[in-house]
């Protein structure tokens, strides 16, 4: 995204699944973001299935469901 900052691929292991990792790696994201840009928008592209995930950092749909690697 050229003309926005983006925060891409946030990913943990199965292993640490279920101990708010994912959360605080978003947070400090979104953070750091916020700090090296400003508080303009942030994009990113999120798998259907966590769509509610990062609507609950104020992130919202926009554009129309596509496949990457074959995943929704």
């Amino acid at each position: 995204y050229p003309e926005y900052p983006a925060i891409g691929r946030v990913v943990t292991s199965p292993q640490a699944r279920g101990q708010g990792l994912g959360i605080e790696l978003m947070r400090v994201s979104i953070a750091e973001t916020r700090r090296l840009f400003g508080k303009g928008p942030i994009k990113l592209s999120a798998q259907k299935y966590l769509i509610r995930f990062y609507e609950s950092f104020g992130f919202r749909q926009v554009g129309e469901e596509y496949l990457e690697d074959g995943i929704p």
